[in-house]
Parts: C-alpha cells; structure tokens; sequence
C-alpha cells in the first residue's frame, strides 16, 4: 500500500480556474477551498472520499448531469510509474496514458497530482424529499421528470434499512441544482409532490461543502456486513427495471436501493474520450441485501445473487467506484471491448509486469496485443 495522504495541498488559480490538487487529498477539503473563490468541481458525495480513487474511476456527483464526471474535469496529472519515472500527462503530454486515468482505474501508474478545471459555483439549491406512499409509481414519475430534465439538475433516490447510521431509514428524494432559485425548483419537482405519499422536507440555498456527507470512521471491532448484491449503468430506467428493483428492496428487511439520475454533460462525452463506459446511461443503479446473520441465510444470499443477476441483465456496464468485489472478471463487466484492449496496451507500455495489480485489475497485453 502506498499512502499519499500527505500529499493534500491545493492550489487554486481564480483566472483560469485550474485546480492542482494532492493526490491523498479528500473532496471536503477540495470543496472548502475552492468555496472560497467562488468556484466548485463535481465530485462524489462524500467529504472523506479521496480525490485519487473517485477521479480514476469516474467520479460520478452531484453535477454530474451539469459538469460530466470528475474525470471528465481533469485536464492534466503528475504521475508515479512503475519503473519509478514521474511524469506528465495531459491532452498532449502522453495522451495515452492521460486517456488511461479518465476512468480507467489506478492501473497505470500512482497520481501524486491531479489538475482539474473548476466551474463557477457560489451556493446550490437542494431538496429532500420523503417518500411513504408507492416506491414503483414514485420512481417512474421520477423518471419520466429526469426524461427531459434541464441539466442543472441531478436527483438520487434512496431506501435504506433502519441499520444504516448514514441516512435516516426509509425512502427519500435528494436534489442538486446549481441555480439556487428555490421557487423553481419546488416548481421543476411538482410532477413527483403530486405523487401521493412523497412530500417535501426542505429545499433551501446550501454552500456545496455543506451538501457532501460527513462519514463514520471505520471500526475494525465493528467491520461491516456482507454485501449481496451490485451496481449498474442503465440505458433506460424501465417498467420493468423499477419494479425489479423495489421488489429486491421490500421483500428484504436489511437491504439498500439506491439511484442517481445520469445523462446532460455525462452523455455529452464521445465514448471513445475516456475509458468510462455506458455515456448512453440514463440511470446508474445500486442495490443489495446486508448478510446479516439471522437475516439472510445461505438459501436467501442465493436468491439476492439471483435477482440482482437478472436486474443487471438489463445493464450496460458496472461502475467501478460502486463494486466491492475483487473479482478478476467483474473488471470485465466494467470495460467492455474496445475500452478493455486499449488499456490492456497502454497497461503494457506503462506496467507491463503488472505491478499495480490491487485493483479492478487490466493485466497488459501480451506481445501479440491480446489482452
């Protein structure tokens, strides 16, 4: 394990609004100081997250839908390689290997540096919404508002059990927008207040830094449950799709749903720009059962493999920043061809013996260019 948490500083320059940013940095401090000049960049929801492995896996956040991924941000980077060289890459200093960090994991080299270009961002406008009523019917007309949504903004939908001590128990609706005109957005959600059992809990003007949650540290004497379950990007958020997934969540007592709207900026990138796959995707996906003892035994961790299987089917591709499993063949299900061959090559050029390896794992090709 190599540690950068040290390596934390940020450098912010208001003229052009270029970012250089440590790569043991965390995206709450990131936010912090950029709040500061009235500027933001798109990144994950949480504070403590590391800017390192969100950014080289994507990044999907709260402006998703207005600025792309965090990867899509990035402009330049100072990278470690294998054989210890330390190098630059950009648009147009070793484009291979810039290509390689927009997505496609921590496999070609440690980022010690990263460089992003941020947006102008004074304050954002967010809601929570609480949902008792019918999950199906207030997910379709979730979906059918997002169909044509202005890119502004990017709504998830969450149900979790009375265990998790992340979120309040039960199901509820998050907004973000970067307008921060309240009265539009309570008017932009009226289709899914109309929806009996969803009701509005707040939608106020909040600085982004205080949007992204603060997370418990990890207790080694308390690790967590098992995970039975997985993510996916959808093209559609189907009929079908939705009523798979509040089933999977209902008949479980200790199980997670989670969605994130997707498409604007995010589907705005050429496929062939960066590594990440499914830009089609309209919805990215998450459930899964906890394997807790007592509430789920070996018959019922059988089934929840089998119904997220069938909800995946429905799927273009897995989101490596959402995938517990080190699994060699779910990098598979992350990179489809052609994506998987060209990293497999640039894997080759920068670590042909593999030696960044713990990870969502693309070994290098071989002489002949198989991978």
């Amino acid at each position: 394990m190599i540690d950068l948490a040290e390596l934390r500083d940020i450098r912010v320059d208001p003229a052009t609004r270029r970012v250089s940013v440590g790569g043991g940095a965390t995206w709450g401090d990131v936010a912090r100081t950029l709040a500061g000049e009235g500027l933001g960049i798109s990144s994950g929801d949480t504070a403590s997250v590391g800017v390192g492995g969100l950014t080289l896996g994507g990044g999907i956040g709260w402006m998703v839908r207005a600025w792309g991924l965090a990867a899509d941000q990035l402009v330049g980077a100072q990278v470690v390689t294998a054989s210890g060289e330390v190098v630059e890459a950009s648009a147009t200093e070793h484009p291979d290997l810039f290509w390689a960090l927009r997505g496609g994991g921590g496999n070609v080299g440690v980022v010690t540096r990263f460089d992003f270009v941020a947006h102008a961002l004074n304050d954002v406008v967010f809601a929570t919404l609480r949902v008792s009523g019918d999950a199906a019917a207030t997910l379709r007309a979730l979906r059918d508002l997002m169909r044509d949504a202005p890119p502004q903004f990017t709504v998830t939908y969450m149900d979790v059990p009375a265990m998790d001590p992340n979120a309040p128990a039960g199901a509820g609706i998050t907004v973000c927008g970067i307008d921060t005109d309240v009265a539009a957005t309570r008017s932009f959600l009226e289709p899914v207040l109309a929806v009996p059992g969803v009701s509005a809990e707040e939608i106020a003007v909040r600085s982004y830094p205080d949007v992204l949650m603060e997370m418990p540290g990890y207790d080694p004497d308390q690790p967590p449950p098992g995970f039975v379950g997985g993510n996916t990007l959808l093209a559609e958020l189907d009929d079908d799709v939705v009523d798979a997934l509040v089933g999977f969540r209902a008949t479980r007592p200790a199980a997670v749903l989670f969605l994130r709207s997707l498409g604007g900026a995010y589907g705005d990138v050429a496929p062939a720009d960066t590594p990440f796959p499914a830009r089609s995707a309209t919805w990215f996906a998450m459930a899964g059962a906890f394997d807790v003892p007592g509430l789920l035994d070996a018959a019922g961790v059988a089934a929840a493999e089998r119904e997220w299987a069938a909800i995946e089917a429905h799927g273009l591709a897995r989101y490596a920043n959402f995938s517990v499993s080190t699994d060699p063949e779910w990098a598979r299900r992350m990179y489809p061809e052609p994506v998987w061959s060209r990293l497999a090559a640039i894997k080759r050029t920068w670590d042909p013996g593999n030696l960044f390896r713990r990870n969502h794992n693309v070994p290098p090709a071989s002489a002949d260019g198989t991978s």
